[in-house]
């Protein structure tokens, strides 16, 4: 994955506030379940949205006997809203991804950023990046990733959310599961899918990827991707496009000549501000437009 290959240029430490307390991250992360010695060593993110106005904390889902901690972020006091399930990268839900939740709680959204990963073995004993993608992420099924969504967005429902206004916007990791779950549940409306894999070979845990929805894939999805990234070509963009053509498909893409793969993660390297700044902007007018906000 790529996130394997840029690791090794990752500097500092971040807490889910966005603020460099290394303590304070480390000691949130456990508490979550993630892999402290296999986290991205994150530097401060460029964008730190604060949380005045905003209800913003860790909620405890109990998913079939499992608890599942998901972030929250929400304006203060406030019912009935749009809501978005935030999918984050192999890392988990760390200070960038968090602060994304806050993003759009900031434009009114009930935005929640489950642990997708907290089933799989001991994350927090993993040594390295390479034994996170061995021994956790390529052990997660996709079937429990919809399953644990779709028990996030019941959730949302019964605690302040709309459904009727539910959209799912995922990183990488996250990206690929926004595709297939805006394939999976009729109630999302509008999904924003940032430089997710597209196609790979079918197993048991991962039986479909986003090409083999295309085609009767009915919810508008806003692909985001950089035309330098390295793990996405152009030759899979070129099919995923055809395949959505041929079921009317009114999902589109947006490609950035002057960038790769993670262009809108701000801790790392590959961050191209100019290009992260238009696909916000155009997430959040993608979610308009169908009727989320």
């Amino acid at each position: 994955m790529q996130e394997q290959q840029d690791i090794s240029s990752l500097t500092g430490a971040s807490g889910l506030d966005g603020k460099l307390d290394r303590r304070t991250f480390l000691q949130a992360a456990l508490g979550a379940g993630f892999a402290a010695a296999a986290l991205p060593v994150c530097g401060q993110t460029v964008i730190h949205t604060d949380s005045e106005g905003l209800l913003a904390d860790r909620v405890m889902l109990d998913i079939a006997g499992q608890q599942v901690p998901v972030y929250r972020a929400q304006p203060q006091g406030k019912r009935d809203l749009p809501v978005v399930l935030v999918v984050s990268e192999i890392f988990g839900v760390h200070a960038h991804i968090a602060d994304v939740a806050r993003r759009f709680a900031k434009q009114g959204y009930l935005a929640l950023a489950p642990e997708l990963f907290v089933r799989q073995g001991d994350a927090a004993g993993q040594p390295s990046i390479a034994a996170l993608l061995k021994e956790v992420i390529a052990k997660v099924p996709d079937a429990q990733v919809i399953g644990d969504l779709d028990a996030v967005a019941d959730w949302a429902g019964k605690n302040g959310g709309d459904l009727n206004k539910l959209a799912i916007t995922g990183f990488c990791w996250g990206g690929r599961i926004a595709w297939l779950y805006a394939a999976h549940n009729p109630a999302v409306k509008a999904g924003v899918a940032w430089y997710g894999r597209l196609n790979g070979d079918a197993g048991v845990l991962t039986p479909r990827h986003p090409i083999d929805i295309a085609a009767t894939l009915k919810t508008p999805v806003l692909g985001l991707y950089g035309a330098k990234d390295g793990g996405i070509g152009a030759e899979a963009i070129f099919k995923m496009q055809t395949e959505l053509a041929k079921g009317g498909s009114r999902s589109e893409f947006k490609i950035y000549p002057n960038s790769g793969h993670a262009f809108h993660a701000d801790y790392r390297p590959s961050y191209v501000e100019a290009d992260a700044k238009d696909g916000w902007a155009r997430c959040l007018a993608w979610f308009r437009e169908h009727g989320v906000a």
